[in-house]
């Protein structure tokens, strides 16, 4: 049986946020079309789960891509810390001026974590968004 040519390493983190997709530019009904309760006027919260998949080569001396352990600071560090309890919409400067879905905010931590990873081994391969347990968000590299 040949080795699989691409080992990923996957460690989740959970976070909650607050927000509020509204629209300046639509009146309330427009917005209430467009983002059902997600427009509610005061906003509403979100328990988010983020699963972050890495890959690179397998260092020698270790027998692994990268310790779950750094990945857990360096998530603790870019995701948990800017984002939980905080108002997505006013809170986090990395989300200014952004529509904060499901969608903008993965592709903003996608932004967020690889640079903070820029000069290790290895990359971000995957990101996957639940802010419930019936639907989610997913970016991968070459999507």
């Amino acid at each position: 049986m040949k080795t699989p040519e691409t080992l990923l390493i996957t460690r989740t983190i959970e976070f909650s946020a607050a927000h509020k997709l509204f629209r300046e530019d639509l009146t309330q009904e427009e917005n209430y079309a467009l983002f059902a309760k997600c427009a509610n006027p005061n906003g509403h919260g979100h328990n988010y789960l983020l699963e972050a998949s890495f890959t690179g080569p397998i260092d020698a001396r270790t027998g692994m891509i990268v310790h779950f352990n750094e990945l857990k600071r360096m998530l603790d560090e870019v995701v948990h810390s800017p984002l939980d309890h905080k108002n997505l919409n006013t809170d986090v400067p990395f989300l200014a001026g952004i529509l904060p879905t499901s969608e903008n905010l993965v592709r903003a931590l996608w932004q967020q974590i690889c640079q903070t990873i820029v000069d290790k081994p290895y990359r971000l391969f995957r990101l996957r968004l639940s802010s419930s347990s019936h639907h989610w968000v997913e970016l991968q590299e070459g999507l």
